[in-house]
């Protein structure tokens, strides 16, 4: 007998060799008829796995990420299938599941797939489908993997096997198609209902420019065609929140190739919102008891050799700059964390100074290859809302959750409520790939956990994912289309302080070691105002908005009311314009509609007779006619419903 453990903590006895969905029909017949995946003791396994030893299991409906990953992978594979039969001699690469879908690289040869051959490949997909194959594994040696296939010059396979460790090599099989993989399927092929080729696109094999360009073909799949719909018709309202595009329209950002990929120029519109938040959280961290401080854009490159950032991503910094001075090397920044050590390490401490807090908005810079490059959210420079706490032992677990106090103020103040916090903890079966000793990862891992759990944050636990130098708290945000993106991150540092030699005086009069935290509530101010952007639609909260109104006059006559409830508007502190174009009123209500002013004051004679405005709300609620100070009211009041102020 064996003992099979769930995630309720319930524990059931079964003979040996009992599968993944033995175990899910014993649970009832309705619930596995909706598994499609699983896990036994952390590792992904197949439903028709046979179970031998006691261990945990966890099975997988569609509704589960890890559900989803199965079912786009076991997809990849009928994509591979459906290549292989409509374009002879394809050669194959690799085909995983991805966020939203999955994609195939294959090299075509001569043969080319462009948008009018998408319904080909589905119907074919569709017909694959429609079949029932199971999706069985089996494993061979690496020696018979490689005769297969050398015999089909697959140069491509040839190299994935001859990296992998000696052993047994598992394939996946499924119908008459077969394929180098390492598991994790949905039980068969009729579960795929409804599949959709989205795109194709070049891709370097292993991402090296050195090596060929192969074709990627870019899919997603669904077990019901209604949820094909709904997701395409997703995609589309997704298009028009594009912070590309919505960023354009508002007057925001721009990029030059002149300057450069991937480095923003910021409009003066983009410019007065970076700033607004800026100094927003400035005054937060103001009463958090955070010093700001400024470092340069450059660095030695011994200073990131020293904090380890070189070693882990010198590949992707922009390369060392030579000065005229012989041996001399600097890095473009890729990290505030080492500048502020340095800071820190400028004068002594005294348990007695501890915390301390050091922040600063610092722009880095990272070399992202050009094909990676994308909009706001993936750019070559960008300026992190950084901060470092350096605090002893004792000060730390207090510390954590007054950051988080601040990160949750963050996301209360721009309507982000729906959201997961990620526990991101080493992998600790690669101990290679992070620096610094086990307990004190051990120490700083439980001190996360312990904060999560003490300020009620609904939280996961993700292995793999933590920093080179510690573990971090992820806040994973979803927006208004229910995507989900990281933002906001905590972590927690014993290694740093060691690598720079940080001190303080303790009340033994001897040197001890202070713990670090970094933290940036929104990450990088790039990314941020991208996702604010396509989670708003550009419909910032009013208090955020370049302009939270707009003053339309009817007519010439009516410019110079117009102005007077212009100045008195900004002697209020509201941020407002006047349109005098020689335009019709209706064409200048639309435009202010599409440029998403909060606010359309209509000024005309009557308004200046009775020293009153005209008031619609963007979306077309009319106020009708009220004072100005009544108006003044209304946005102060509506600012005070999302922007409580920070009690620190």
């Amino acid at each position: 007998m064996i003992k099979i453990t769930l995630p309720d903590g319930s524990i059931r006895e079964y003979n040996s060799e009992v599968t993944a969905m033995d175990v899910a029909k014993d649970i009832s017949e309705g619930f596995a008829r909706n598994v499609i995946s699983a896990k036994f003791n952390e590792t992904t396994i197949e439903t028709s796995t046979k179970l031998t030893t006691d261990g945990n299991l966890v099975l997988f409906t569609w509704r589960d990420d890890e559900g989803k990953i199965a079912f786009r992978h076991s997809t990849s594979h009928v994509l591979a299938q459906a290549l292989e039969e409509l374009y002879p001699g394809v050669k194959l690469s690799i085909g995983p599941a991805i966020d939203n879908g999955f994609y195939y690289d294959v090299d075509l040869g001569d043969q080319v797939i462009s948008e009018k051959d998408f319904k080909t490949i589905e119907d074919k997909m569709l017909e694959i489908a429609r079949g029932k194959h199971d999706f069985k594994m089996r494993s061979v040696s690496k020696a018979d993997a490689l005769a297969k296939y050398k015999e089909e010059n697959n140069e491509y396979k040839v190299e994935l096997i001859e990296n992998l460790e000696d052993g047994t090599i598992t394939f996946c099989d499924h119908d008459t198609f077969t394929d180098l993989c390492r598991g994790g399927h949905i039980p068969n092929t009729g579960l795929i209902k409804a599949v959709k080729i989205m795109s194709v696109a070049g891709a370097y094999w292993r991402g090296d420019e050195n090596n060929k360009q192969l074709t990627r073909v870019y899919g997603t799949s669904f077990p019901k065609q209604k949820e094909l719909k709904e997701y395409l018709e997703l995609l589309e309202e997704a298009k028009k929140r594009d912070h590309r595009k919505v960023g354009k329209e508002l007057g925001l950002f721009t990029f030059s190739q002149r300057v450069g990929q991937g480095l923003p120029l910021w409009l003066p519109k983009g410019a007065a919102l970076r700033d607004r938040l800026e100094q927003f959280l400035k005054k937060a961290q103001k009463k958090a008891g955070y010093e700001m401080v400024v470092t340069p854009h450059i660095g030695q490159k011994e200073l990131y050799v020293t904090s380890g950032h070189y070693a882990k991503y010198g590949e992707d910094s922009f390369q060392p700059i030579n000065t005229p001075a012989e041996g001399e090397e600097f890095l473009l920044k890729p990290m505030n964390c080492p500048h502020h050590c340095e800071i820190y390490n400028s004068e002594p401490w005294s348990y007695r100074d501890l915390p301390i807090r050091y922040a600063e908005f610092g722009t880095v810079y990272r070399y992202e290859q050009s094909g990676e490059l994308h909009g706001l959210t993936r750019v070559r420079g960008f300026t992190q809302d950084d901060a470092h706490i350096f605090c002893t032992p004792d000060q730390l677990d207090e510390e954590f959750k007054k950051v988080i106090d601040l990160v949750l103020y963050v996301f209360g103040s721009l309507g982000f409520e729906n959201f997961t916090a990620q526990v991101s903890v080493r992998d600790i079966e690669k101990p290679d790939k992070y620096i610094g000793d086990v307990e004190n990862w051990e120490k700083a891992e439980n001190a996360i956990i312990n904060a999560a759990k003490d300020k009620g944050l609904n939280y996961i636990i993700e292995s793999g994912e933590a920093a080179f130098y510690g573990p971090k708290l992820d806040f994973m945000v979803k927006d208004a289309l229910g995507r989900s993106w990281q933002l906001g991150t905590i972590q927690v540092d014993y290694n740093l302080p060691e690598r720079f030699d940080l001190t303080y005086k303790g009340s033994d009069n001897e040197l001890h070691r202070p713990v670090m935290i970094h933290r940036a509530p929104f990450g990088s101010m790039e990314r941020f105002i991208a996702i604010l952007l396509e989670h708003t639609g550009g419909n910032f909260p009013l208090w955020l908005m370049p302009e939270q109104a707009i003053i339309l006059s009817i007519s010439e006559k009516y410019e110079k009311y117009s102005e007077k409830v212009l100045n008195l508007l900004e002697n209020d502190e509201i941020r407002a314009l006047a349109d005098h174009r020689n335009e019709t009123i209706g064409k200048k209500i639309r435009e202010a509609e599409m440029n998403k002013f909060p606010y359309i004051i209509i000024v005309g004679e009557q308004e200046e007779r009775d020293n009153t405005i005209s008031v619609r709300k963007h979306g077309g609620e009319d106020l009708g006619a009220i004072s100005i100070e009544e108006f003044s009211k209304i946005i102060k009041e509506e600012i005070n419903k999302t922007l409580k102020p920070f009690n620190g």
